[in-house]
Formats: C-alpha cells, structure tokens, sequence
C-alpha cells in the first residue's frame, strides 16, 4: 500500500475539493492507496462526517498554519513551520509517507521539495511536466513548463534525460523518443541556447534523442518526451489551457480536445528530487485531486528518485 500525505489546505477551492478528491481516490484504489490528510484535523473530520465517510479510514497530520497562493515562497516556507506544506514534506522527509501531494503555493512546493528532501545527487535543476496529448490517442511529456525560466544547455541536456524515465517508467513508453522544441527541424536552427543544447543531446547514449521539433508538431505523435526551458513551456502550457477554455466557453464537445483538461491528469511530480512530490493545479477540484493521488501512487510504485540516481550517481 502506498501512503500518500495530502494538504488539504491547498488550492482555491480547499478544503472540501481535497477531502473529498481523497475520499474517491481511496475508494477506487483497491487498497493500494492510504491517504494522510494534513491540515486542520477537526476541519477535516467535519468534512468527512458531511460527506458520510468514517473518519477512521484516514489518518490525520494537524497543524494549524498555512501558506497561501499569495504568500512568498520562501519566507512563508521558512517563517511557518506549522504550515500544511511544512508539515507534509517533514512526513515525507521521516519516510512517514511515500509521497506528498498539494495543489497549493507552487513555489513553496519546490521550496519545500529543496530544503527537505533536496536534490538527486548530480542533478543541476529539477523540473515539472506536462502532458502532451496526441492526435493519434497516445501522450507525450513537455518539461519543464515553469520550474526554470532561464537554463543552460547542460540542463536542458538533463531534462531529456528526466523526462525519458518518467516517460518510460510510469507512462510505459519503452524507449521514448526525446526531441528538443526549437523554431525549425535543422541542426542549425534556433538560438545560443537550443544549438548548444542539440549537441550534448546528441552526443549521448542515455536518450533516444530524434533532433528538433517545431510547436506545430506538439500534439501530434513525433515525439514522447519534449524538452525546452521552463518560460517557453509555461506558455505553451498556458496557450493550451486558454485554448480549451475557449472550446468549453463555445460549447463545443470534441473527444481529442477534452484532453486539453488538466484535470485529466492531476498533477506532475517534481523531477530530480529525493523524493516522491506532486504538484497540482491550484484551480483543482476533486476529480483533479483524485486524479493527481493515483498519480502519486504510480510515481511511488515506479520508484522514480532510485531510478534517476542510478543515471546520475
């Protein structure tokens, strides 16, 4: 069984979405999944009682601070250690659980994720992910989409290397093909940046690299895994939620399009951590949180942190 602690604080539409989001990934978990809420207990237990759920089935992490979307990721992280995210990521740091899930401030998470459970060895920047999904019914990765606004071609060169095993490990894509986002398909093409990058992607064994992609071809089944630095992804990311939002504000159902819903997917771990962390959209609601928990147990189940150490050791 895997035991994931959730914050129960986190997000806009807290705490009710995340209670409940934990109450139907448990149910449909088959015993493979036991949930520790963190937070406000007694606020906890009053939700579940409303929602005619035995409390007994949870365990409960208390604390009664917590750090806001709009609170400084760093002096909130730091200044309340009774926080939620605090709280969460002191279990996972124990071992008291397998993996922490929050879909709160996302960059106390990655504060969080620095400070406690730290870097893999040999890892320059972690990073998050977002699904990529193709035309043809399959999924793809972009990362990062946020993490690292600005980056070198050495972290670049890692991210391919994270994104491959998260491909293969948990999406059980065998052999993912990597490709590095750029303006053109040639070798020559693009900035400083990506030129310096296709080379040490390149010149390597440890990925399946397959050259440049262009954004026209994101969605469709080229490649498993994208690369690009953190600003280009977040808003190519951003450019497909708005994307959807338009479809859904004109009414119009399409099968291949609703799969641009982030709730789809849950969440994303942090790559390159010690340490089984989620991240999920603050907007979540239950079916996102439930969605990001199995997700969670996938990502403890594929063992991740061992696997990308054993590249990097």
């Amino acid at each position: 069984m895997v035991k994931v602690a959730l914050d129960i604080h986190g997000g806009d539409h807290a705490p009710d979405v995340n209670i409940i989001g934990a109450v139907n990934a448990m149910s449909e978990s088959n015993d493979n999944l036991h949930v520790c809420l963190v937070g406000d207990e007694d606020q906890a237990i009053k939700v579940l009682k409303r929602e005619g759920v035995d409390p007994s089935l949870f365990s409960f992490e208390h604390c009664n601070e917590c750090i806001s979307m709009g609170d400084h990721p760093v002096r909130a992280f730091m200044s309340k250690p009774n926080s939620s995210i605090s709280k969460g990521f002191s279990l996972l740091k124990s071992k008291g659980v397998d993996a922490f899930a929050s879909t709160g401030n996302t960059g106390a998470m990655l504060v969080g994720a620095m400070q406690t459970v730290k870097s893999i060895p040999g890892i320059i920047r972690p990073c998050i992910s977002s699904i990529l999904p193709h035309t043809d019914g399959s999924v793809g990765l972009l990362l990062d989409v946020g993490t690292n606004a600005d980056c070198k071609p050495d972290v670049l060169y890692q991210f391919g290397i994270l994104g491959s095993i998260f491909a293969r490990e948990v999406y059980k894509i065998e052999n993912p093909r990597v490709a590095l986002l750029n303006i053109g398909e040639e070798e020559e093409k693009g900035n400083l940046l990506t030129k310096a990058a296709y080379q040490l992607m390149n010149d390597n064994q440890l990925i399946n690299f397959i050259g440049n992609i262009e954004g026209s071809d994101l969605f469709t089944p080229k490649a498993d895994v994208v690369i690009c630095d953190g600003f280009t992804g977040n808003v190519v990311l951003k450019q497909a939620e708005g994307f959807y939002e338009l479809i859904k504000e004109r009414n119009i159902e399409d099968e291949y399009f609703n799969q641009f819903n982030y709730e789809e997917y849950g969440g994303t771990p942090i790559l390159g951590v010690n340490g089984n962390v989620l991240i999920g959209h603050g907007k979540s609601s239950d079916v996102a949180v439930k969605k990001m928990l199995k997700l969670a147990t996938e990502v403890s189940d594929a063992n991740l942190p061992e696997k990308i150490s054993k590249v990097f050791i």
